[in-house]
């Protein structure tokens, strides 16, 4: 199930390599804001979550903006059939309102 939704990302960590035992691993991962649950009233406020983003070249996309930038993002819901979760297929960033620019 793909969606789209606003973020502000706050940090971005690319990651590539290769493993002890061989295996290989290449990825972007995005830190952003996300509202902390506050259902049970001992939660306020937020914290950064992580999100998987592409590989780890997806970074040279956005190393040039000021962190942190609201984006639209292109969010894809998975599940391997026993848990789910959200992976980002995409970044736009947005104009900056208060200046009147585009971000990129």
């Amino acid at each position: 199930m793909k969606f789209q939704t606003e973020m502000t990302v706050v940090g971005m960590k690319a990651s590539k390599g290769m493993l002890e035992n061989g295996q290989t691993y290449d990825s972007t991962k995005i830190y952003v804001l996300t509202d902390l649950d506050a259902s049970k009233g001992n939660a306020f406020g937020q914290a950064s979550a992580e999100y998987v983003m592409g590989a780890s070249d997806e970074i040279n996309k956005y190393k040039h903006l000021p962190f942190p930038f609201k984006a639209l993002a292109e969010c894809e819901l998975v599940t391997n059939g026993k848990s789910q979760k959200t992976v980002v297929v995409g970044l736009k960033p947005i104009t900056d309102q208060k200046a009147g620019a585009k971000v990129a």
